[in-house]
């Protein structure tokens, strides 16, 4: 009986849903993406160099520098319950002059 190979890709590491979520759309990222710097909400243990890896194989450009911000989780009291936010981590990738992300 003979056998069929089937040959799959392999996703990378890099793909869309594991690293890079969300791109982060607010007055003052919108006044950032005027100068070149665009700002995604990424996983949290996600690197700079997994980062700069992922926007050159989905957007296409090359990042300047990458700069990343911990947001801590919180502690809340809403409607009588105790609970706490989400830690998020957020990346601000720097472009040079001519490049773009689109914010679609």
């Amino acid at each position: 009986m003979a056998t069929k190979t089937v040959k799959t890709e392999e996703t990378p590491k890099t793909a869309k849903n594991s690293v890079l979520g969300k791109m982060r759309i607010t007055e003052k990222t919108s006044a950032l993406a005027d100068r070149n710097a665009y700002t995604f909400m990424v996983s949290i243990d996600t690197t700079k160099s997994e980062i700069k890896k992922a926007i050159q194989t989905l957007h296409k450009v090359t990042p300047l520098k990458i700069g990343i911000t911990q947001i801590p989780s919180r502690d809340t009291f809403i409607r009588g319950r105790h609970g706490k936010t989400k830690a998020l981590k957020k990346a601000v990738v720097y472009l040079k002059k001519g490049d773009t992300i689109s914010v679609a």
